[in-house]
């Protein structure tokens, strides 16, 4: 598409024609979508991350003036568009670990006025990715089979003995 065809469309488009934007949607679509997996290297990602940049380019498109590229302009809202995102998975990562800390905290204190000790095994355990921790906490200390454990997560029971096995593993690398 050149660019003369590109700006009658854009007109066409702030006039509110839908079927001119789907035609520059289609035409940047490719453009925008390399850009943002060279950024978020996840392709599901940054198929959501291209929806949210044309959605906004659309909500906004009485806003563009002309004076650059049309695919610059996108650029500047996808660029804005993934900063945002990951300012929001960084900002969700805090709550999370800011919550697991709360919860460990209550633990240790629930643990010591039961009268028992919370370990340094405890705590070691308590740094283990969820993931890593489930098995070992069924099978150790409830006592469920590997394929009961596999069946309850659904997951594979090899990958059941991979994480117990690598989860003991590394709390007893950091006791040595």
């Amino acid at each position: 598409m050149d660019q003369v065809e590109e700006r009658k469309l854009i007109v066409l488009a702030k006039k509110g024609n839908d079927e001119a934007f789907t035609m520059l949607f289609q035409n940047h679509y490719m453009f925008l979508y390399k850009y943002l997996i060279k950024l978020s290297l996840d392709p599901s990602l940054t198929e959501d991350l291209t929806q949210e940049t044309m959605l906004k380019a659309y909500i906004h498109l009485t806003n563009f003036k002309g004076e650059s590229k049309f695919s610059t302009w996108l650029i500047s809202i996808a660029s804005r568009v993934y900063i945002d995102h990951q300012r929001k998975v960084k900002r969700e990562r805090k709550r999370f670990e800011k919550a697991r800390e709360d919860v460990l905290r209550k633990v240790k204190w629930d643990v010591s006025i039961s009268g028992h000790d919370w370990t340094d095994y405890m705590s070691q355990f308590a740094e283990l990715d969820p993931d890593i921790r489930a098995p070992i906490l069924l099978r150790h200390y409830y006592g469920f089979t590997y394929p009961e454990i596999a069946s309850m997560l659904n997951i594979k029971e090899g990958t059941v003995k991979t994480r117990v096995h690598n989860g003991i593993k590394r709390i007893r690398k950091e006791w040595s």
